[in-house]
């Protein structure tokens, strides 16, 4: 004899995927435009007004680097030369390896019209976050 719960459960299994499937759905990344006056979705007909942009903190890793410049001196406080001032010979600058934390990066005031960006639809897509912007690969 047949199981009768194998067919109720197999309905039961689409339908949950199908669900799920829907709920996901809405987490996945999508490009867009920075337009004049707001985003523009690859995949949406009209303009997002009200959009939201990633603030990233991040910890950098300088490693041991040096250059070799010259110095001035004295300077004023935006750092122009004084009348007497005097440049030296060239100098190497040495610096040791080192962990910055708190370091935040900040993409809003960088955003132009025309600039592609990936973008996470957020809240079932009532909300978008500009992750970052993109540029096509050199």
């Amino acid at each position: 004899m047949a199981n009768p719960y194998k067919k109720l459960a197999s309905v039961i299994e689409q339908r949950v995927a199908g669900h799920a499937a829907r709920a996901v759905s809405g987490m996945r990344c999508e490009l867009g435009t920075i337009a004049a006056g707001g985003l523009k979705l690859d995949s949406f007909k009209w303009e997002v007004r009200d959009y939201l942009v990633a603030d990233w903190n991040v910890k950098i890793h300088l490693p041991s680097f040096f250059f070799v410049g010259t110095g001035t001196s004295p300077v004023d406080s935006e750092g122009n030369p004084l009348p007497e001032a005097v440049t030296s010979d060239p100098t190497k600058y040495s610096f040791n390896a080192k962990e910055v934390e708190d370091v935040q990066l900040e993409l809003k005031t960088e955003l132009i019209p025309g600039d592609r960006v990936m973008v996470a639809p957020v809240n079932g897509g009532q909300d978008y976050v500009v992750l970052c912007k993109v540029v096509p690969n050199a």
